[in-house]
């Protein structure tokens, strides 16, 4: 699995004109999935997610976690993490999961955050046009790969 993750003020995702999912203060991530991810991938970034310590304290430090600041997160699903760009001009997606991997992993994986983070998580539709909306704040961005765990 890899992600792109964004703290975010706010952020939101419309599809057809319409806010299907928003938040204020918390995390945008950005998930690709590939067919080699399993549950150990999920638990692992779920857990990585949870408690990185991105947010500011008292003493502008990021030393506080999303749970921490009580913050919440919109989990978009996100082929195009997975583009090999290596060869040629139109990006590969060999690595990116087909629907019938890629949609049970997603749906999996914001299960176990939000019974981690104890509380609903945001959603895109998986497969729609999604128009993403955020405000960055810092700007803080951070990746991650499961497969590259530094």
């Amino acid at each position: 699995m890899r992600t792109v993750l964004q703290r975010v003020s706010k952020a939101s995702v419309t599809v057809e004109d319409k806010v299907v999912s928003s938040i204020g203060n918390g995390l945008l991530v950005l998930l690709g999935v590939e067919d080699a991810d399993g549950k150990e991938d999920i638990d692992w970034l779920a857990n990585k997610i949870i408690n990185l310590r991105i947010f500011s304290d008292e003493n502008d430090v990021m030393n506080r976690s999303v749970v921490d600041i009580n913050g919440d997160i919109i989990v978009v699903s996100q082929f195009t993490l997975h583009a090999q760009t290596k060869k040629g001009n139109r990006p590969s997606y060999i690595k990116a999961a087909k629907p019938d991997v890629a949609i049970p992993m997603y749906e999996a994986f914001v299960e176990v955050l939000e019974q981690r983070l104890g509380k609903k998580v945001g959603t895109g539709i998986f497969g729609a046009d999604m128009k993403v909306e955020l405000l960055n704040d810092g700007p803080v961005t951070i990746t991650m790969d499961t497969k590259n765990k530094e």
